[in-house]
């Protein structure tokens, strides 16, 4: 297999053995197994294929391997069909034989929603098994009477059909007992049928042949984990009430599971061990723990997880041997210092200074073992000679790292120690490159800023200047002194002397000057809070593509403007758009064109140039009014009661018998505002049109009337609705 971990390559091989003889299947089993050792599916047909041979060790061995870790019914049926096959000859020997078997076999898999079969098979088993006095009878009423009991508790696909075989075992066996035997059990049996209705709904979201690989983000692998988690927490919430013994039985039984489909996911275990930690099940938990570093060897927080545990109930030789083979695969920085830690936890100061003087040596040790170090000396001993030693120390070899110095910065400041932190920046600072020395004389005016006096917080400023950008093009510029200066020395954390707005302005400027020499695009301007000089973009942040946004420019004439007809808007409808639209289509445009009403095509032919992206509303009503619309369009529409459209020649709009109905109608309606009633009883000659309420704003607004301006007694009345002058007067 050229990929470890490829699942068609895989496919393609299990089929494969299929067709082969068992000894040269064999090697493919043990492949395919080596790589997927929780695959039921692929286990089962290993398995069957021995058995086709009558292969009867070889059957055993195999089942030995897989059935405590492959929780599946159909692999469970092979091994009870195994047993039968083995042990129905053997008379009353084999009998019990097989009797224990079944029982071994629904002790580990009897909760499982499949497991119905299983159940009705060893109820069928149990029956068919000789009496040969009435006391054996009576035992083997008593063994089926328990299985029957015990089978209609457990939510299945069969629970239903269970329970009416238990109703007429209890007839057969005793019909006055029968009743209160059943209806003690109903109540029980009630609440099983209802948790298996539940938990089917969890059961379908989940691929039970999904083969177990390393995590690699897809959107099928997260959601089998989510429909596993979903599973956890309905088995976690006892929904049947049944006592903690069988609910924590359950819960396991679960969790073994999706280990079968998610063996390489460490969260799982963590989670699993977790969970027999708060069950109070320490043993549990760290065998959980010994089969996840078994499945994912190289895995630093399951060993850190298991260390952790063995730490806190006092197994400190486990927690140590788990910390060295975390040391022995990898040897970076972290591994020292969570190892300091530990030793300093377990074993005290003076184990983890041996260890620091050896780890210090180590070629994979950096600067943050330094750091670590000194800074636990400082806060145990409360002597800052001994951290403040190892701090020197460390600087001989960290002397380019800025981190480094900002730390041993930090230390210093706690200790107040001024004339030495001023020292430590003039070193670094001579010593560090231009371009790696930002963060440090941020640092250095920071510190002069909060501890030094005026003259020395400018004079650092410009220092600061000369260094980082004397020697650039715009050096020049970036020397002399601005209001971002000023700025960025009274603010403090997200506290800032300007508005967001006037920050962003100044980042503008200053971008321009920067930029005054260069031939600069208006959409190239930074805005927004990212361009300003104090906060820097983070590089996570994903910033659109402006090389694509058009400028809007309201000084270019629109070229509907020059259109004084419909057949002209129509033509230079598509061109428009297609010269602004930088992936647009011609022929889509047309296409739309095409389908655009001609009262459309007039209204966008006389759309004005407007200064900005809102137009003046009564200027483009106005235009709409003045529009010579087709009249041919709007006839059509049907704006009277349906069955009485008012006619072309009637420009009232008024109809026979139709206001007298509308009339009628409204008064039916109920309304609590008086008001409302009565603009409801009103005719429809005395109601404007909704399309001459523009032209008709219009007229008023020339008249000087304001639209708004209403006598408390009087009434306007507004005569034809396509005359557009008024035919009463308000009074």
């Amino acid at each position: 297999m050229a990929d470890k971990y490829n699942v068609e390559e895989a496919e393609a091989l299990a089929k494969r053995a299929l067709h082969l003889p068992i000894a040269q299947a064999t090697p493919i089993y043990e492949q395919l197994l080596s790589l997927y050792p929780t695959s039921a599916r692929y286990w089962k047909q290993y398995v069957e294929a021995q058995m086709a041979v009558n292969n009867d060790d070889a059957t055993k061995q195999i089942f030995s391997r897989c059935l405590l870790t492959c929780l599946q019914v159909p692999l469970w049926q092979c091994y009870i069909r195994f047993i039968r096959k083995v042990y129905d000859k053997k008379g009353a020997e084999g009998q019990e034989e097989t009797r224990k078997a079944f029982e071994f076999m629904l002790n580990y898999i009897g909760t499982d929603i499949a497991s119905g079969p299983i159940w009705t098979e060893y109820i069928t088993f149990l029956k068919s098994l000789p009496a040969h006095n009435p006391q054996e009878d009576s035992h083997r009423k008593n063994s089926l009477l328990k299985v029957y009991q015990r089978a209609i508790l457990t939510p299945t696909h069969h629970v239903e059909q269970l329970w009416k075989d238990y109703e007429n075992f209890e007839n057969s066996v005793n019909r006055q007992l029968a009743k209160s035997q059943v209806n003690e059990y109903q109540p029980k049996f009630n609440s099983a049928r209802a948790v298996y209705r539940e938990r089917k709904k969890y059961i379908e979201e989940i691929d039970w042949n999904m083969l177990a690989v390393p995590p690699t983000g897809s959107s099928k692998e997260e959601a089998q984990w989510i429909a596993w988690k979903k599973f956890l927490s309905f088995e976690k919430g006892n929904p049947q009430r049944i006592d903690t013994t069988l609910s924590t039985k359950r819960i396991v039984y679960v969790y073994e599971q999706c280990l079968m489909c998610l063996y390489h996911y460490p969260n799982v275990w963590y989670d699993y061990a977790e969970w027999h930690i708060k069950s109070g099940s320490t043993d549990a938990a760290i065998k959980v723990f010994q089969r996840a570093l078994k499945a994912i060897p190289d895995s630093e927080m399951l060993k850190y997880a298991y260390a952790e545990l063995e730490e806190s109930r006092g197994a400190i030789q486990s927690a140590k041997k788990l910390y060295e083979s975390i040391m022995e695969v990898s040897t970076n920085s972290l591994a020292h210092i969570q190892y300091l830690r530990f030793l300093r936890r377990a074993e005290g100061l003076e184990a983890a200074r041996k260890y620091f003087l050896d780890a210090i040596k180590s070629p994979s040790c950096t600067y943050h073992v330094y750091i670590a170090f000194a800074t636990m000396t400082f806060c145990l001993n409360k002597d800052p000679k001994v951290a403040h030693h190892i701090f020197e120390e460390g600087l001989k070899r960290y002397m380019s790292e800025p981190v480094y110095i900002l730390e041993y910065a930090d230390f210093l400041t706690r200790l107040n120690d001024d004339r030495n932190i001023r020292a430590l920046f003039e070193r670094a600072l001579n010593a560090l490159p231009a371009e790696e020395s930002a963060e440090v004389w941020n640092k250095f005016i920071q510190f002069e800023q909060t501890y030094g006096d005026l003259a020395s917080m400018l004079k650092v400023d410009q220092r600061r200047k000369e260094a980082l950008f004397g020697k650039a093009e715009e050096g020049s510029f970036a020397l002399e002194s601005s209001l971002q200066d000023v700025v960025s020395r009274y603010s403090y954390m997200d506290l800032w002397p300007c508005t967001s707005k006037e920050l962003d302005h100044l980042a503008r400027q200053e971008w321009l000057v920067k930029n005054m020499n260069k031939k600069v695009e208006k959409t190239n301007l930074p805005r927004g809070p990212a361009a300003t000089g104090n906060v820097a973009p983070s590089s996570k942040v994903v910033y659109p593509d402006t090389s694509q946004m058009v400028v809007y420019d309201p000084t270019k004439k629109s070229e509907f403007a020059s259109s004084s007809n419909p057949v002209a808007a129509s033509n230079t409808f598509p061109s428009n758009v297609t010269a602004t639209a930088t992936h647009g289509s011609a022929s889509t445009f047309d296409e739309i064109s095409k389908t655009t009403p001609p009262a459309l095509l007039a209204f966008l032919a006389n759309l004005p140039i407007v200064e900005g992206p809102t137009p003046n509303v009564d200027v483009v009503l106005s235009i709409c009014l003045q529009s010579d619309l087709p009249s041919g369009q709007t006839a059509k529409q049907s704006f009277a009661v349906k069955g009485n459209a008012p006619s072309q020649n009637d420009p009232s709009g008024s109809t026979r018998g139709g206001p007298q109905r509308l009339s009628r109608d409204r008064r039916a309606t109920k309304r609590k505002d008086s008001d409302r009633q009565e603009d409801d009883t009103a005719t429809i000659q005395s109601q404007p049109l909704p399309k001459d309420v523009f032209r008709l704003r219009q007229m008023r607004k020339a008249r000087g009337i304001s639209t708004s301006s209403q006598t408390p007694t009087g009434s306007t009345s507004y005569g034809s609705g396509f005359s557009g002058e008024l035919s009463g007067s308000s009074g």
